[in-house]
């Protein structure tokens, strides 16, 4: 019985040691194609990787135009919103010079005659209005060349005209869109001069200013800003002012 035991063990060894041997070898053969694959699956998450990075960033590019476009219909829109405003409240105030104008004419009738010197004829006050809307029509429609040329024409057919300084503060607005520069900053110039206390000539300085540096007249630039500085320090425009005067 012993020795059939140890024939039977002796004849099972080799087998046993033929299938125990292998497995080291398949333990190899397992963990190379687990480390492929997962090698193949960094290489794939990193291609993915960068693509998202191309599109994050292609993203960013549009965006930042979207913005700076939205920007530029931004200030359009506010043009337009301060053209409105102004041509409003100068519709209120021909409406009352008119009635005051009017109150004047009837009082002289009133009066009995004096003999007085010669007068040169007062411009037509509905012929007025009606230069200043065709022009103020003009710049509302875009035509800021037409609209430009129109309110150089009432400034020089009306100059004691009410409404003098709106058709100096927006012919010089008509001129800056139509890149013409040095007229505007011309314009912007007489209005801040001759009305330094409407509520628009720090605006017009500000403006002045701009134009000139599209001149290239960076002295005459430099100088406009140091005058906002100083005789508008409260103001937006002058605030802006100073900082541009520190920077450079």
């Amino acid at each position: 019985m012993r020795r059939a035991l140890v024939s039977f063990a002796a004849a099972l060894l080799p087998v046993l040691l033929a299938t125990a041997l292998p497995v080291p070898a398949r333990a190899g053969m397992f963990d190379d194609d687990e480390a492929r694959t997962r090698i193949e699956q960094l290489r794939a998450e990193v291609t993915d990787l960068g693509k998202r990075a191309d599109t994050t960033s292609r993203n960013q590019i549009d965006f930042a135009n979207q913005v700076e476009a939205i920007k530029t219909d931004i200030a359009k829109l506010r043009g337009q919103i301060e053209v409105l405003t102004y041509g409003l409240d100068a519709a209120q105030k021909r409406q009352k010079d008119f009635y005051v104008d009017l109150d004047n004419r009837v009082r002289k009738l009133e009066q009995p005659p004096a003999e007085t010197k010669a007068e040169a004829p007062k411009p037509d006050p509905a012929l007025e209005t009606r230069d200043y809307e065709a022009a103020l029509a003009g710049l509302k429609a875009s035509k800021f060349k037409e609209a430009a040329i129109s309110f150089l024409a009432f400034i020089k057919t009306y100059p004691n005209s009410s409404l003098a300084a709106s058709a100096h503060y927006w012919g010089a607005y008509a001129h800056a869109q139509a890149r013409d520069h040095a007229a505007a900053a011309e314009l912007f110039g007489k209005f801040a001069a001759n009305w330094p206390n409407d509520e628009r000539a720090p605006g017009a300085l500000e403006s002045r200013v701009a134009s000139l540096e599209a001149s290239k007249d960076l002295k005459a630039a430099r100088a406009t800003l140091e005058q906002l500085a100083e005789k508008y320090p409260n103001s937006e425009a002058g605030k802006k002012a100073k900082l541009r005067l520190k920077k450079k």
